[in-house]
Formats: C-alpha cells, structure tokens, sequence
C-alpha cells in the first residue's frame, strides 16, 4: 500500500478520502492526472435548492405568541433541512473537491444567521466560486445579505458609520489583523455606507445612505466605494499571504512553512487572485507529499462522518442524528461559533469530544445506542426558550444502514489484513493497531477495528 499513500493523501485533503471501489484506478494514475481528475470532476455546481422563499422577519416581530413560535419552528425546521441536504451532498457529491473547498470558505468567511434562504445563497455563493476567483468571491460575499446582515452593514450609514463589517473584512477575510490602522477602519466603513439588501433579499447600493466625500485608506486617498477598499486590499501582497496561510494549514500542515506560503502567494498573487492554479501548484507540489505532510491533521467533525458515510455507503434511517453529531462534536454546519469560524485544528479534540469522536464510527456502522447529553448550542437554547421546551439527555439509536456488501465487493480479495488497515488510515499504523488487525475475526469486524481507533482520526 505505501506506493498508493501518494493518491491516498491527495483524495484526503483535496476530497474525503478513496474507497476500495477506487483502488484499481488509483493503482494506474499519477499525481498529475489525479489532480487534473479532481477538477474535471468539480466543474459542476450543484447548488442546494432547500429553501424557496425568505422568512420576513418584520413578519415575526409583529406576530403574537403563537404565530410567533410557529414561524420560529418553521424557520427552526428550514436551518435543520439545509444542513441536512449539504451533508447529504457532500456525502454523495463527486464534486469532492468543490465541495471540500466550499467547507473551507464557509469557515473562513463565517456567518451565523437565523435565515435559511440568506445562509444558503451564502453558501452556493461559496460553491459557485470556491474554484474561481478570490476577488469575485469577496465581492459576492460581502454584497450578500447574510453578511450584510450578520455584521451589521445594513445600518452602516453616511454620519453614522458602522466598523463591524468593514473590521472583519480586514481582520479575518483578506489582509490579516496587524495590517492596518484602526483610522483605516473607519475610512473603510465610510466606503461601505449605503450597502444594503431589500426586503427579497437583493444587494441594493443607496446612494442617500453613502457618504461620497474623500477617504484615505492604506495610504490611497479618493471618493472610495467598498469595491474600490476590496480593490485596494487585493493590490496588498499581504492579502495573498494571509490566504495561502490558511489553505496551508487546511491543505497541508498546521505548522506553518513560510517558504512554500511565500511560494504560494506570489502565485496567486501573479495569477490575478485566482484560485484554481494556486490549488493546481500546491497538489503537484513534491513538498505536498512528504512525510511530515502525511496524517497529520484531525479531521473536522464533518470531514469525519463524511468521510465514514462515504467509505462505508452508509444511509440514515432517522438523518436527524447527523445534527445531533455535529452538535456533539463542535461543528454544526451554518452555525460557526462565531465571525472568527471554528479554529480547527488540534482544537478538535478536547476531553468532551475524543471519547464520542472514538465510539461515533463503531457505533454507526452497528447501529447501537449514543447519549446525546452535550451542552446545547446558545442558538438551540433561544429557540427552546422560546417554545418553551427543554433540552433532555436522551439514548439516541444510531439508525444507519452500512452497505456492507458493497463495501466489501469493492475490496481486492488478495489484500491482507494489514494491507486493509493501512488503507483505510492515513498515518502508519502503530504496533498496537497491526496487533489489533491481525487477530479480527472477519472483514466486518476488522472494519470496525480500524475506524475506533485514534489514527483514523487524522488524514
């Protein structure tokens, strides 16, 4: 299996992994056609159709009590569907790379919002140009009503600027904190007075609402709109960087290397913000596939269960126990802790969440019994306020249907034991675990070994 770790690297950062319905394939392919597969397999957009209408808020707050906690479970039931139905493609998708990139704008551009229709036009904007160019992704981003809403731009007017936005573009989405001056705060906001959204939800530019006089902004003066302030922070080197030290850390290791991040953000730079080639260097890259590279990472709650879904074929009876996963791990889609997103990482893991992170695979592939006891999401306590239930400790049966027939007509039969293991992990295997694989006393059993171990948490 060690001249398949290549390949196998490649599918667990750039996608969620290879099946053994994969192995063939992957014997005969090199790392160039590889990568060139995984984009031609990513050039369709499929965008979530979940939500078709947006919830009028104004509708809500004048309505009394009752109608009032009808609209909030409708709404409560919406954000359940969407993030439902992106799992659900995620799990299936074979855009994997498209999809895996969108995960990772969806983290770097967080956003928390009680509006299902305005979380998933953010997030198929994050789709739709998560392969294309950085500078149309900010544009859109910071145009829709999601973010407008979510950092209060929506009342950023002329005399009565509000920095929130405007920060947080700076700070966390292009240049990095430490790279401008709290008076460019203040100019940026200037420039993004009037940015707006209607009651359907389209960006709107009000012009009485801008303030039209002169602003000075990292050392450029002029009449600026907030294209012209994107426009200037993308002209900073600084911005490339700060990107490509993040995607290193998603793509590659947690432990920054400045030389390949400088490498990486000249080119993106040089190539106008455009992420495809950026990805293309990094994945052909010799340093992407040394051993340091290899294993090293914990698997986001999301990439875990994807990943175990994807590999074992799996369908859920009762898919509401996805949600309860996510809540239990610390990563429920569309509801980033904060504007900040998920710090990922070796943050994954703490005390609360390795002991389900290990029983999670087991008990999901045998359909046994979880308790869902975890502390409730500040969101999820709101809406129990206000349709006045409580949150319970519940034993929660883990309804999954494993296609373990297809997950084992898949396999070569000649494959070993060991061999099967070191398939389906990513580091190399310890002592204890090769003790542990040796003496399974069948495939199903060996399967289940494999993935309640603490190696199959890393890719």
């Amino acid at each position: 299996m060690d001249d398949l770790r290549p390949i196998k690297h490649l599918y667990a950062r750039a996608g969620f992994g290879l099946r053994f319905a994969d192995l063939k394939k992957a014997k005969r392919t090199s790392i160039s056609r590889a990568v060139k597969d995984l984009f031609n397999s990513s050039e369709t957009d499929q965008s979530l159709k979940v939500v078709q209408s947006n919830l009028d808020v104004m509708a809500v707050m004048r309505a009394d009590a009752d109608a009032k906690k009808m609209l909030l479970q409708q709404q409560r039931q919406l954000e359940k569907d969407l993030n439902l139905s992106w799992f659900n493609q995620l799990n299936t998708t074979e855009t994997v790379l498209r999809e895996k990139m969108t995960l990772f704008w969806h983290n770097h551009f967080a956003c928390r919002i009680n509006n299902a229709a305005y979380a998933q036009q953010l997030n198929n904007i994050q789709r739709s140009n998560a392969l294309g160019n950085f500078r149309e992704l900010v544009l859109q981003v910071s145009k829709s009503p999601a973010m407008l809403q979510f950092l209060n731009n929506q009342q950023n007017r002329k005399n009565h600027p509000n920095e929130n936005f405007a920060r947080e573009l700076m700070e966390l989405f292009t240049i990095g904190r430490g790279n401008y001056t709290e008076q460019d705060v203040k100019e940026s906001a200037r420039a993004f007075t009037g940015w707006g959204f209607d009651k359907d939800g389209h960006f709107i530019d009000r012009p009485f609402q801008h303030d039209g006089g002169p602003k000075t902004f990292l050392g450029k003066s002029g009449n600026f709109s907030g294209e012209d302030i994107i426009n200037i922070l993308l002209e900073q080197k600084q911005t490339a960087r700060f990107i490509c030290g993040k995607l290193y850390k998603y793509l590659v290791n947690e432990v920054p290397d400045t030389v390949h991040i400088n490498a990486m953000a000249d080119l993106f730079y040089a190539n106008k913000y455009e992420i495809k080639p950026l990805l293309e260097y990094v994945f052909n890259a010799d340093w992407f596939y040394e051993e340091k590279n290899i294993g090293n990472l914990v698997k986001s709650p999301v990439e875990l269960a994807v990943g175990l879904s994807r590999q074992f074929y799996i369908t859920y009876q009762h898919p509401e126990v996805l949600l309860e996963f996510q809540r239990t791990l610390g990563q429920t889609l569309f509801n980033p802790p904060n504007v900040s997103g998920w710090p990922g990482g070796r943050n994954w893991i703490d005390s609360s969440s390795l002991m389900y992170r290990l029983k999670i695979p087991s008990l999901v592939l045998n359909g046994g019994l979880i308790d869902f006891a975890g502390k409730a999401d500040p969101e999820d306590e709101a809406y129990l306020a206000a349709t006045r239930n409580r949150q319970t400790a519940v034993n929660t049966r883990v309804q999954t249907l494993p296609d373990w027939d297809k997950f084992l007509d898949g396999m070569p039969k000649h494959l070993s034991n060991v061999e099967i293991a070191q398939f389906l992990l990513e580091p190399k295997m310890g002592q204890t675990v090769q003790n542990a694989v040796v003496q399974a006393a069948d495939l199903k059993t060996l399967a289940i070994e494999i993935v309640s171990t603490p190696e199959y948490q890393l890719c």
